[in-house]
């Protein structure tokens, strides 16, 4: 029987969420499966990838084959290397404590740099909320000071505005009274005569 790791789909439309399986190569994608290693989510950043490491050797050393996106994620949490190592182990090229060294080496070297690009999206992702708070603060302080200033100035602006008017209106509005009162007056004594 064809054995194949492969992924299985799950979650929902757009939000694709995959379970790593050992599967017979010709069940269906999400059909029947005879072990579930692991999974993996391609939604977080970086995504996020949980794995049973020994049994994935296993399936490796049995024979199976893995799809070119499973043998992607394999390759990247370092099963593909445990499975090439314990060949050359096999085959006497090099020693079990050695295979184990040049391992724990590797996975050192691919935590720190996964642990520092997690870090980097962090800290970019916290430069970006200090950024947009620090925009909000002036919008929010640019809106109270011309609140005040517009409080401030039409009172300002009423007040001198109020007193010069009447004045101004007062004394032409006594000129134009009695002129305009004895146009009136003397047109109708015009139309009159």
């Amino acid at each position: 029987m064809p054995v194949k790791i492969r992924l299985q789909r799950h979650g929902k439309k757009g939000k694709p969420f995959y379970w790593i399986v050992a599967a017979d190569s010709r069940s269906k994608r999400d059909g029947r499966y005879l072990e579930k290693l692991g999974t993996y989510n391609p939604n977080s950043n970086p995504a996020a990838v949980t794995i049973n490491f020994e049994n994935a050797v296993k399936w490796l050393e049995n024979g199976a084959q893995p799809t070119d996106t499973a043998r992607t994620i394999l390759s990247y949490r370092g099963i593909l290397l445990k499975h090439h190592l314990d060949d050359g182990v096999r085959k006497g090229a090099l020693t079990q404590e050695e295979a184990d060294k040049k391992l724990d080496t590797w996975l050192e070297e691919k935590n720190s740099k996964i642990q520092a690009k997690i870090d980097r999206l962090s800290k970019s992702k916290s430069q970006t909320k200090t950024k947009a708070l620090a925009a909000e603060k002036l919008v929010m302080e640019k809106r109270l000071l011309d609140a005040v200033t517009a409080k401030e100035t039409p009172a300002a602006e009423e007040t001198p505005a109020a007193e010069e008017t009447p004045a101004a209106e007062e004394t032409p509005a006594a000129e134009e009274t009695p002129a305009a009162e004895e146009t009136p007056a003397a047109e109708d004594s015009d139309s009159k005569s």
